[in-house]
């Protein structure tokens, strides 16, 4: 599953050869390994105002070497570029400019990242014309970035200060190695409640979550992931994949429940396990998922039903079982996996499309309801992840899918599962509703 052209072209004669050729070089990624640090050189915080204040206060907390002002050919480990504060498009010009000079300087596996406001149709004009602007100028600021680095939003909703805690989790989610393949992307923190972990390194210590479609693959790397971060961990798949399933509950310390997902008592059962074995449920990540592809002209009803069953339909009815259940609802968690197919779509795949675009909506619908427990409930998208399955795709079009986008790669499952995580921590808990791509800014979709 390896990419064998990412490390001929960075490594060797063949690094020279693809330089003077002028081929693409994707540049290996920074991610996250326990005990790095979080950024590998200063940072940079561009803007005035209170989220300029509140980033620098932050990043200085954080021990990090925070700089004002850039000196001339100064390397740089990240950003943050604070627009919070624009009324007019005018008011772009100074610190865009100045970030411009900036990213000469900025190191491989660099970052970038905006605080701004999103636009609203309640603003006044020109201040909805300044917001907006940000979003095509992040998006194209990460189009232009080389060495693996990558630029992402934070997006401030009305009555949310840059000081909140979820939005300082999020600056340091995208800060991190852990968001090596999200680039180009927003997060809208509203006003739900968030809390500092005690120990960013083991930021789920305490929690407890179960990790459907977890026998292999994304699944697998999710709940491995999660261990890692602090939580027990109970891993939910088909009888069939059971000595896989067992594999992984084995090597996390979890245990592992057969079940398939699409059973009338799927929530009951999962809800029950988690209680019977650890006394309590925080977090719930729906990864299962199936394809069934055909064009839609040759797709019949067994093929679009049982995608739609698995992917969409389980998910509701697992979530309508537990929220009405009194054993999940102290700050609940949950996280969903939905696609980029689900965004674009996918000639041969409009019932995955479909059951993907589905998730999506059921995670906007449901946030309202778990608001008032401070719970939430995101979406995952992975774009082209490096797995089992799309090591059985053509080489051709494998190799097309893989530089598609603006880091010029594949993810991997533990791209995915770093965000999956993040999204399950007490530090999300003003990010609710919504859709986070993992694609490393694909050139496909919105």
């Amino acid at each position: 599953m390896g990419d064998k052209y990412l490390n001929l072209v960075n490594s060797g004669i063949t690094k020279d050869l693809a330089k003077r050729l002028g081929l693409p070089r994707p540049a290996h990624l920074r991610r996250y390994h326990p005990g790095a640090p979080l950024v590998t050189g200063p940072v940079l915080v561009v803007g005035k105002g209170a989220g300029a204040d509140a980033a620098a206060s932050t990043l200085l907390d954080w021990n990090l070497d925070v700089r004002r002002h850039s000196g001339p050919k100064e390397k740089l480990g990240a950003i943050v570029l604070a627009l919070d504060a624009i009324e007019h498009p005018d008011d772009l010009a100074a610190p865009v400019l100045e970030t411009g000079a900036a990213l000469k300087g900025l190191q491989p596996g660099g970052r970038v990242i905006s605080i701004s406001r999103p636009a609203t149709a309640g603003d006044p004009t020109a201040v909805a014309a300044a917001r907006q602007g940000v979003d095509g100028l992040l998006r194209s600021i990460a189009h232009e970035l080389r060495g693996g680095a990558t630029g992402n939003g934070i997006l401030l909703t009305d009555g949310v200060d840059a000081a909140a805690t979820s939005v300082t989790g999020a600056l340091r989610f995208f800060l991190s190695g852990r968001s090596a393949y999200v680039d180009g992307q927003f997060l809208l923190v509203g006003s739900g409640k968030g809390s500092v972990p005690t120990d960013w390194e083991r930021p789920l210590a305490g929690q407890v979550a179960v990790v459907t479609g977890a026998a292999r693959g994304i699944g697998a790397a999710i709940a491995r992931t999660l261990r890692r971060d602090g939580a027990d961990v109970v891993v939910v798949d088909v009888p069939a994949a059971g000595d896989h399933l067992a594999d992984v509950a084995n090597e996390i310390g979890g245990t592992a429940l057969q079940l398939d997902i699409t059973a009338d008592d799927a929530g009951q059962r999962i809800l029950d396990h988690a209680l019977g074995r650890y006394g309590r449920l925080d977090i719930v990540i729906h990864n299962a998922g199936i394809t069934r592809d055909k064009l839609l002209a040759n797709m019949d009803e067994s093929k679009w039903n049982s995608v739609l069953a698995v992917n969409v339909a389980a998910q509701l009815r697992i979530n309508e079982q537990l929220m009405s259940s009194g054993g999940f609802n102290k700050s609940p968690r949950i996280v969903s996996l939905a696609s980029t197919s689900g965004i674009a779509g996918n000639r041969g795949q409009t019932n995955y499309a479909a059951s993907k675009a589905a998730v999506i909506g059921m995670v906007r619908a449901t946030a309202p309801l778990l608001a008032n427990q401070d719970g939430t409930i995101n979406a995952v998208a992975p774009g082209f992840i490096e797995t089992e399955m799309t090591a059985r795709m053509p080489l051709a079009t494998r190799e097309v899918a893989r530089r598609l986008n603006s880091l010029q790669q594949g993810g991997r499952p533990a791209d995915v599962a770093e965000t999956v995580a993040f999204l399950a921590g007490s530090s999300a808990g003003g990010i609710s509703g919504q859709v986070l791509r993992v694609c490393g800014q694909n050139l496909v979709g919105a």
